[in-house]
């Protein structure tokens, strides 16, 4: 199969403090990782910079403009929380969506079978009127709303293996059948969304919380009972992957447990679905990930799991 990955020497300049996890290194680990001969067939394009006009297909403009008020013009500026903004914070924001529309395009046009996005700052705990847990602007929804608008995507389904819960994701789409989010997460943990009851309009949206320290036989059973059972219901034209990887047992912020394999596991049974209702299209976009070795083990394994099928 074919894969693109889409980069950009500018997500390497969105500033965090000292010390915090989503840091520029996460993206220079999964580079080195990208060495190893076995990705020599991996398409790697340089992603633009997207119009500010694609920010409005899941967020208000009022969003818009708090977060380009929010942008320092030296140093850092607290949003909230744990979540900061620097100077090329926007460019790099605005160039990781310009690399996940690009990617929808390419799949669409048949240039490619998948994608994968390798930007930060992430996107998924974005809601609709909020920038929160470490993201600006919600890059999958403007993705999935991209390839309604552009291409006629009918039934778009997006698939959240992230530890921590895709609320943003969940709040852009509550409202709006036809888009599948479906997500395992770990539960209690940040940000307190995605009990089982929490379904959407129409029971789009379906979550899969694991208790800590479950690992990785609880994993892939809440992903065939409710993922992948949901998604064969669903039948999919497009699918979207927010791909965190610290779910992984060494990384610091959680208590899954998994191993790399989980995530090839994973993407395998995606290609599955994607096989059989989606015309293989399948794009996965970069989202947590906070020990570089887990981050490098489990990205490694499912971007080589995109391009042998």
């Amino acid at each position: 199969m074919t894969t693109f990955l889409y980069e950009n020497p500018v997500f390497l300049e969105h500033e965090v403090p000292e010390g915090h996890p989503e840091r520029p290194d996460r993206l220079k680990a999964l580079n080195l990782a990208l060495e190893h001969p076995n990705f020599a067939d991996l398409k790697r394009i340089e992603a633009k910079k997207a119009s500010e006009d694609l920010v409005m297909l899941a967020h208000p403009e009022e969003h818009l403009r708090e977060v380009k008020r929010a942008i320092p013009e030296e140093g850092l500026n607290h949003l909230e929380a744990d979540t900061y903004a620097s100077p090329l914070s926007l460019e790099a924001a605005l160039t990781g969506i310009g690399g996940a529309v690009a990617a929808v395009d390419a799949v669409f046009t048949g240039e490619t079978d998948n994608a994968f996005v390798a930007a930060r700052p992430p996107g998924h705990h974005a809601e609709k009127n909020r920038a929160m847990g470490f993201c600006l602007f919600n890059t999958v929804a403007i993705a999935a709303r991209y390839a309604q608008k552009v291409h006629g995507a009918e039934r778009v389904a997006i698939v959240d293996w992230d530890v921590h819960h895709g609320n943003g994701t969940q709040d852009i789409f509550w409202n709006d059948p036809s888009v599948l989010f479906c997500s395992t997460h770990q539960m209690p943990l940040y940000p307190g969304t995605g009990a089982k009851d929490e379904t959407g309009i129409k029971g789009n949206i379906v979550n899969a919380p694991l208790s800590p320290n479950m690992g990785s036989e609880h994993f892939r059973e809440a992903f065939r009972s409710r993922v992948l059972s949901a998604l064969t219901n669903f039948r999919p034209d497009f699918i979207l992957i927010s791909a965190g990887f610290d779910a992984h047992h060494r990384d610091p912020l959680a208590q899954i447990n998994l191993v790399a394999e989980d995530f090839d596991w994973a993407t395998g049974r995606l290609h599955e679905i994607a096989d059989r209702s989606a015309g293989n299209r399948m794009v996965s976009l970069l989202e947590g990930g906070y020990d570089l070795q887990g981050l490098a083990e489990s990205a490694g394994l499912h971007i080589l799991r995109l391009i042998r099928g």
